[in-house]
């Protein structure tokens, strides 16, 4: 599991003319996932998505801030990539895409800490069970939106690579 931070920084870099600019990477994907007994955590990614007709055609150009961008990851302990458009177009993007859209909802607090509370102590929940233990009847439609927000903001955590819906299953992510 990762979280994924769109327009993470802006990184200072010269392009070959000479000219101070600044440069934002798409993405930076922190993971959750680690083996503790072997000491290992993957390091955060920074990414650039560009498609390959894009890369092909202007990476001469560019190279400056992918250098730059290099730089920058390496001094924070992350890494750096650029990914083909055309190989990340999936139902993990797609799903980043709409819970990101759910991030801003404006919830009732204290249904949130009883919701992650309650998910927390049985250790994982469906979607379906959240909404028919607080969101019964004509409250389903706001109980999901919640629901997504929850895991936007990553209060909740789900398997972001499988259709969400009522039976995804949401657990409260290591560490909240």
């Amino acid at each position: 599991m990762s979280s994924v931070l769109s327009q993470p920084c802006k990184i200072p870099f010269v392009t070959h003319s000479g000219r101070h600019e600044e440069y934002t990477p798409d993405y930076l994907v922190t993971y959750t996932v680690s083996d503790i007994a072997l000491g290992w955590e993957p390091p955060p990614l920074l990414v650039e998505v560009k498609s390959k007709k894009d890369w092909q055609e202007n990476w001469r150009e560019w190279s400056p801030k992918w250098k730059a961008a290099r730089r920058y990851a390496g001094e924070h302990g992350w890494r750096f990539t650029i990914m083909d458009e055309d190989r990340i177009r999936t139902l993990v993007l797609d799903n980043i895409a709409f819970l990101k859209e759910y991030r801003d909802l404006d919830v009732e607090r204290e249904d949130s800490d009883a919701i992650v509370a309650d998910v927390r102590a049985r250790g994982a929940a469906t979607v379906d069970y959240v909404l028919a233990k607080y969101f019964p009847g004509l409250y389903r439609a706001r109980g999901i939106a919640h629901i997504w927000h929850l895991i936007a903001r990553r209060r909740l955590d789900c398997d972001v690579g499988r259709d969400l819906g009522d039976m995804t299953e949401v657990w409260v992510p290591h560490g909240r």
